[in-house]
C-alpha cells in the first residue's frame, strides 16, 4: 500500500524565531480587534507549543497576514518615495531595550506581549525632525524615556490599560518631534523623563 504524500509544511519543524513571529502577528491582530483576548491567549499558547510550520500556519490562516515572516513592504510617502521598513523592538515573555548612543530611526515599532520594552533617548541624538514610534502593549509595557527639548505627541487607544505622558512643561518650537502611536490592551505605554543619575 502506497503511503500518501505529506504536505511539506506539516513535516518541516519550526524554530523559536518562527514561533515568535506568529505570536507577534497574533498580538497585532488582537490589538486591531480581529481576535478576542481569549482567542489570542489560546492561539499564542498553541504557537509556543507548535512543532511544524503547518501547525503555525493554521493559527493565522483566517487573518489578513501570513505566518511566513515575510518583510513588511516599504511604505510610500506622500511624494511617492518608498520609505524604509521600520526597525522593530519586540519583547515576548521577556525584556528588550535600546539605550546608550544608538542610531534612532525615523520609524520604530515596539511590541510588548507579556513583556517590557524600554526605549531610552536621553543619550542619543534625534537626527530626524520627526520620529514615529508605533507602541503596542498587550499584557505588557512600553516605556519611552525622553529628554528635555523634544515635543511629544501621544495618540492611540488603551483598553483596560493606560497611555500617559509624565513629561512636564513645553518643548521649544523648532525642536525634534516624537510621535507615539499607542495600542494598549491590559498594558501600558508611558512617556517619561530620563532616570535620575546619582553622582
Amino acid at each position: 500500500m502506497e503511503r500518501e504524500p505529506q504536505d511539506d509544511a506539516d513535516r518541516i519543524r519550526v524554530s523559536d524565531r518562527e514561533r515568535e513571529q506568529v505570536v507577534e502577528l497574533l498580538g497585532t491582530a488582537a490589538a486591531e480587534g480581529r481576535l478576542t483576548l481569549d482567542e489570542y491567549a489560546d492561539r499564542a499558547t498553541a504557537a509556543h507549543a507548535a512543532k511544524t510550520r503547518g501547525e503555525l500556519a493554521r493559527l493565522t490562516d483566517d487573518l489578513p497576514t501570513d505566518s511566513t515572516g515575510a518583510p513588511v513592504p516599504a511604505r510610500r510617502s506622500e511624494s511617492g518615495v518608498a520609505e524604509p521598513a521600520p526597525e522593530r523592538l519586540v519583547a515576548i515573555f521577556g525584556n528588550e531595550s535600546r539605550k546608550g548612543r544608538w542610531p534612532v530611526p525615523a520609524r520604530l515599532e515596539a511590541q510588548s506581549i507579556f513583556g517590557e520594552c524600554h526605549i531610552e533617548l536621553q543619550d542619543t541624538t534625534l537626527s530626524h525632525p520627526v520620529v514615529t514610534i508605533e507602541a503596542t502593549a498587550i499584557f505588557g509595557s512600553v516605556t519611552i524615556f525622553v529628554p528635555e527639548g523634544v515635543e511629544v505627541r501621544l495618540t492611540g487607544t488603551a483598553i483596560f490599560g493606560s497611555k500617559e505622558s509624565k513629561l512636564r512643561g513645553t518643548a521649544p518650537p523648532g525642536g525634534p518631534v516624537l510621535e507615539v502611536n499607542s495600542k494598549v490592551i491590559f498594558g501600558s505605554v508611558t512617556v517619561r523623563p530620563p532616570k535620575r543619575r546619582w553622582r
